[in-house]
């Protein structure tokens, strides 16, 4: 066979050579031990929290040693290409506050390396496609999706690997004139990497898993679509050697895959980047664990994070307590510490599925947005109010100084209080420092009958003084509190209730119900204090 004829009749067009290729995607100049790294999400319009997981490993390697941390953007199947899913890949990663150095943006490419979308980069593949026909290490291959399934139920059949190969690679062995007659009778072809029948074994290094051992390729797999667009196993060893990656940080379940890609490297006497396989996200069902799955599983979707205003500091913050075994203890070490201190390393990353529990998510974002300032939870909040929820933040942005002191009510003392986990729910919990969303949602204790109520709202009105510090303001409700026959110290009442109506602490959550709606609330006197006289006055009266 004439591999060069070959090539130039499957390839005519195609002039540059390799090292052209080379030359227009040149090694980086960066620091020693400066990391490459990327995700490479299909455009399905789905981005799933492991595109964020890998995100932030990428992130954390490139960012952490200097280097490189880029968006590539896989589209080679385009039937399961969805409009508008660049951009929404694109606004899911700034929502998070994933940082690109450079890759695809929306409308373009930002940085030297491009296109950063892969059918975009087609000639360059084309080159390299050529450039293994020549050398006798790709065929044209006109089976048709017809006879592969025959093969393949005969395979099964056999109890054989499934795939093309050996015996089954009925093309591998085509005369030149054989090619150029199916290529004139119109015949479709896809490139097939010529595989090598074998019993050998290799190994890689993984930097998560370890040495990996497996068996070494021996597929006569798809290299170039009938539509001239790569598969993914061409296409990412291609991309990630001329755009330089270093680190290949992909899901497990391209283990299996592993193979056809050191194969490929191999065979183009490339360096291969350092494989990262991570672990799949499971969640927890009944006592044991589960994939989390599209179909069942909202909080797959990085878009459950999003609308339920879950801030990106706490998913990162999660997402560290995940992909490190050592994350928590820092934190607490740490625990003022911005979380791009950490030094995240590859080797405390688990094997054995990461948990994705979103009862520990929320408890971390109480952490996280606790220790915000009360003017930067305002800004992030607003943020997140401006595109899910209108109303509030036009009723924020109404009331800028009364919310932020709203925000710092129980920010002091050892214990400050933790009330908000998301902004969704900030909308709920801040709702009664508003009289435009004030709503009373618990009923008052059953101790105070409506005749007590009134008695205490009266001569609470009647002494109220705004200008009273927190010790002046609860004397007189102690005072009160007497008079209407209910003891001031819990523990008299826990001792001898049939001497009482009732305790203090009842009373206390009578007041708490008719200025904020609810029995579990900050601290009476300070939110008394961001209400203002005339709105405590008001719904005090409404009571009366």
């Amino acid at each position: 066979m004439d591999y060069n004829a070959l090539a130039n009749l499957l390839f005519p067009d195609v002039t540059a050579q390799p090292e052209d290729m080379e030359n227009r995607f040149p090694q980086r100049e960066l620091p020693a031990g400066a990391c490459v790294t990327r995700i490479g999400p299909s455009p399905t319009g789905f981005v799933h929290l492991g595109n964020l997981y890998n995100a932030l490993i990428g992130e954390r390697l490139a960012h952490q040693s200097g280097g490189v941390f880029y968006l590539r953007i896989e589209d080679t199947d385009n039937k399961r290409e969805v409009e508008g899913a660049v951009e929404t890949v694109i606004s899911a990663m700034s929502y998070f506050g994933v940082n690109f150095d450079e890759g695809a943006v929306s409308g373009g490419d930002n940085g030297n390396y491009g296109p950063y979308r892969q059918r975009q980069r087609e000639e360059i593949y084309h080159v390299f496609a050529k450039h293994l026909v020549q050398r006798g290490l790709a065929y044209p291959c006109f089976l048709t999706a017809e006879e592969i399934d025959v093969i393949r139920e005969k395979q099964t059949a056999n109890k054989e690997n499934p795939g093309i190969y050996g015996e089954y690679a009925a093309c591998r062995d085509l005369s030149i004139d054989q090619v150029k007659e199916n290529i004139s009778a119109g015949k479709e072809w896809v490139l097939r990497y010529r595989g090598v029948q074998t019993d050998e074994y290799i190994a890689v290094e993984d930097a998560v898993r370890g040495k990996l051992e497996m068996p070494r390729n021996n597929m006569d797999f798809v290299l170039l679509k009938s539509d001239g667009i790569p598969t993914y196993h061409f296409a990412h060893v291609v991309d990630d050697h001329l755009m330089r990656s270093t680190h290949v940080i992909r899901g497990e379940e391209w283990l299996s895959s592993l193979p056809m890609h050191v194969e490929l490297f191999g065979a183009l006497g490339w360096e291969m980047p350092i494989y990262c396989h991570t672990a799949t996200l499971m969640k927890m069902e009944g006592t044991g664990k589960r994939k989390l799955s599209k179909r069942k599983d909202p909080e797959l979707a990085l878009s459950y994070y999003q609308q339920e205003g879950i801030s990106a500091d706490s998913i990162w913050e999660f997402l560290l307590t995940v992909l490190n075994s050592n994350f928590e203890e820092w934190r607490i070490a740490n625990p003022d510490a911005d979380y791009r201190d950490f030094p995240y390393t590859l080797e405390k990353m688990s094997i054995s599925g990461a948990l994705v529990d979103l009862d520990k998510l929320r408890n971390i974002s109480k952490d996280v947005i606790g220790r915000m300032t009360a003017e930067n939870v305002y800004k992030n909040w607003l943020s997140w109010c401006e595109e899910y929820d209108q109303t509030f933040a036009e009723l924020i942005k109404k009331y800028p100084e009364r919310t932020v002191a709203a925000l710092n009510v129980g920010k002091g003392g050892n214990k400050p209080r933790k009330d908000l986990e998301t902004w969704k729910q900030a909308c709920v919990f801040m709702s009664f420092y508003y009289d435009e969303t004030f709503t009373v949602a618990d009923e008052m204790p059953e101790e105070c009958d409506e005749e007590t109520r009134k008695l205490f709202f009266a001569k609470y009105l009647e002494s109220y003084d705004h200008a009273d510090d927190s010790s002046a303001w609860f004397d007189k409700v102690k005072t009160i509190t007497d008079e209407l026959g209910f003891a001031v110290k819990p523990k008299d009442y826990k001792k001898n209730p049939d001497q009482f109506k009732g305790s203090i602490v009842h009373i206390t959550n009578m007041l708490r119900i008719a200025l904020t709606g609810r029995a579990n609330a900050p601290d009476i006197h300070e939110v008394s204090h961001v209400l203002g006289e005339d709105i405590v006055r008001n719904r005090i009266k409404n009571w009366l």
